[in-house]
């Protein structure tokens, strides 16, 4: 094996080769046309499109997948994990074609494929299993007595796929009929296969799952366990490992049946075997065929690189000596940042990532699929990365994992970092694990607001990044929007509007000697600037030293401390255009010539009052006062002209 081409996208493919080049190996891309720019595709040694846009006509495309690897001169194929990884079409081309398929041969994955097949496979190799009813279709006459056998609440379950599609709850037997088609449209478009059985509804049920791993030498041992029950529709969105709170009876069982399972079915390489567990009883669900999106949690524990692992069984090499006898050491946890609008039902959302900062620290790992610039689209899945925070126990874990969460910049694309926060900090599910319901239940979790004195500080970091972004604006490669320019004594005012909707309003006027007077809705407040760069403010705040990260995105302002993250959004450019400031200096709000001008020095002025006209690509344009004041200052004059934010007058409170 010495070229490894990755059959994925996105954070897998990126993590998948960040292995691969470890150990030596070179590594191929292949993407669709919306991926071309992705940065898992820069950072291959080879890059081979695919030539569409849908998965069905890339990721999904056997035939294209082999030929890629092909023509980049690849010896092995590693699916990652969705689209093709538990294809044993895939792993047979694969083998017909001479390339290694780092996977399972296709027997073992065409025996786990199907529930119902695995289910009776579990059943016999000593694996404990829910009361299910065989069905022949949706149409099955026998489906109310089936139904009636299993027991009510019920869930009615694809027998292909997974991922909670073409699965309904059905709680009344009126539904059922209902449920049974739904179930099956829903899986023969996702999985071609309409295919239905009916499986006893564990309410307060948790998501378990074994990473288990086997080698061609016949040899099968279990890495720890998971808990992955926090989920949403079905999804998993916070993982942990290990399972906390386990019985170790319960333990033992679903390792030594994870175990089993794997031996009985001839299996090789890495896979996870799902249970539910209600306090002393555990059921088999599924066995995934392919590594997990919440590998990293078990990698964290055990200290172990399960990509590795399977590059060396794939190679024919034995399991290293002592591998399942290894214990966890502390506790991680994984939390799944996607794209996508929480006030719109979690639909998935899409744009380009204008700014983006991961964050670091002691036992923090961030698997992404993105950098600053890159384009979320609707064509693919919308995780964007994967936080993991591993500590001395779970209250260290997920004190780890808040943090760097605080710390997480990502803008440009709307996400689910405010709920992830949220729910991190919820003493619920920190006091312990929950049950794959406790999402449905807390339809209130929400970030917490920051402090008023917090966003009135944050306000004042955002108005000295905006007047340095103002003062070197020549500089920038972008247009940096202007309100306005320092002058001397007076008052610079900038609005803000906070998340939450408030006006937050900042005075700035310069004092001399490099000194400024600054007050915060009218209260003064005592600022000693330290430093002000592009993307940095370091100043004292009422005897407080704040250091920030600024991100600029428009006019949104973002300002990222160790505690709080705030975004506040400066003044409209229509409030600009029409002129509305409240004191200080007045400016042209575009270029063009003054036609114009209605006052001298000494006059007073009301708010509204038009001061100066411009003419612009043949249309007039009215800078008016803001507020009511006297007229300081007249830099304008008819028949000049006048660049963007130039000060025309400047005027000063009226006494």
């Amino acid at each position: 094996m010495n070229v490894l081409l990755v059959a994925n996208r996105g954070e897998i493919a990126r993590r998948i080769m960040r292995t691969a080049r470890a150990v030596g190996l070179r590594t191929v891309a292949v993407y669709a046309e919306p991926d071309a720019d992705a940065p898992f595709v820069h950072e291959a040694d080879r890059a081979v499109p695919l030539g569409g846009t849908t998965s069905a006509e890339t990721y999904l495309d056997v035939a294209a997948l082999v030929g890629a690897a092909r023509a980049a001169g690849a010896d092995a194929v590693h699916p990652g994990y969705g689209f093709l990884a538990e294809s044993p079409e895939l792993a047979r081309a694969c083998a017909a074609a001479g390339l290694t398929f780092v996977g399972p041969p296709a027997e073992a994955i065409e025996r786990m494929a199907n529930k119902i097949t695995a289910k009776e496979l579990a059943a016999v190799a000593g694996v404990p299993v829910l009361p299910t009813g065989l069905l022949t279709g949706p149409e099955d006459p026998r489906a109310a007595a089936v139904a009636a056998e299993v027991g009510f609440p019920l869930l009615v379950k694809a027998a292909a796929g997974g991922g909670g599609k073409g699965m309904r709850r059905v709680d009344d037997p009126a539904d059922l009929g209902d449920a049974l088609a739904g179930a099956a449209r829903e899986a023969l478009a996702a999985f071609g296969d309409g295919s239905l059985f009916l499986e006893r509804y564990v309410g307060r049920g948790r998501h378990v799952e074994v990473q288990v791993f086997a080698d061609t030498h016949g040899a099968a041992v279990a890495l720890a366990d998971r808990d992955c029950s926090i989920q949403r529709r079905h999804q998993k969105v916070i993982e942990e490992a290990p399972a906390p709170d386990l019985l170790p009876a319960v333990r033992e069982t679903l390792q030594a049946g994870s175990v089993a399972l794997a031996k009985a079915i001839g299996y090789v390489g890495a896979g996870t075997v799902e249970f539910l567990v209600d306090g002393p009883e555990a059921f088999f669900l599924e066995m995934n065929t392919r590594l997990q999106v919440e590998h990293p949690v078990t990698e964290e524990v055990l200290g172990l690189d399960l990509v590795r692992l399977q590059l060396a069984v794939a190679r024919g090499e034995a399991l290293p000596a002592g591998l399942g006898a290894r214990s966890p050491v502390g506790h991680a946890v994984e939390v799944r940042v996607y794209a996508e609008r929480p006030a719109q039902g979690w639909l998935p959302a899409t744009g380009t990532v204008t700014h983006y900062v991961e964050p670091t620290g002691a036992g923090v790992r961030v698997d992404s699929a993105v950098a600053a610039g890159s384009e979320i689209t609707a064509h693919f899945d919308p995780m964007i990365a994967k936080v993991v925070a591993h500590g001395a126990d779970r209250a260290e874990a997920f004190v780890r994992l808040r943090r760097a969460l605080d710390a997480f910049v990502l803008v440009g694309v709307e996400t689910n970092l405010d709920f992830l926060r949220a729910a991190c900090s919820d003493a619920e599910l920190l006091a312990g694990p929950q049950a794959t319901t406790w999402l449905d239940t807390r339809t209130d979790l929400a970030a917490a607001a920051p402090p008023p004195e917090v966003e009135r500080a944050h306000a004042v970091l955002a108005t000295l990044a905006f007047r340095h972004r103002v003062r070197h604006a020549a500089a920038l490669p972008v247009e940096v929007p202007t309100g306005w320019r320092n002058v001397h004594g007076t008052p610079q005012v900038t609005r803000w509007t906070t998340p939450d909707g408030e006006t937050v309003e900042v005075a700035v006027a310069s004092a001399g000697r490099g000194r400024d007077r600054v007050t915060v809705d009218g209260v003064p407040v005592a600022v000693h600037v330290r430093s002000v760069g592009p993307d940095v403010v370091d100043a004292e705040v009422d005897g407080l030293r704040l250091r920030r990260r600024v991100f600029v995105d428009g006019d949104r302002f973002g300002v990222v401390g160790p505690e709080w993250q705030t975004v506040c959004t400066r003044e409209t450019a229509a409030d600009r255009a029409a002129g509305r400031l409240s004191s200080g200096a007045c400016v042209a709000p575009l270029p063009g010539t003054v036609v114009r001008v209605n006052v001298e020095v000494g006059d007073v002025v009301a708010a509204g009052d038009p001061l100066v006209v411009l003419e612009s690509m043949k249309m007039e344009h009215v800078v008016k006062a803001g507020a009511d004041a006297v007229v300081d200052e007249v830099r304008a004059a008819a028949g000049g002209s006048v660049a963007l934010g130039e000060v025309l007058v400047v005027l000063k409170e009226d006494a």
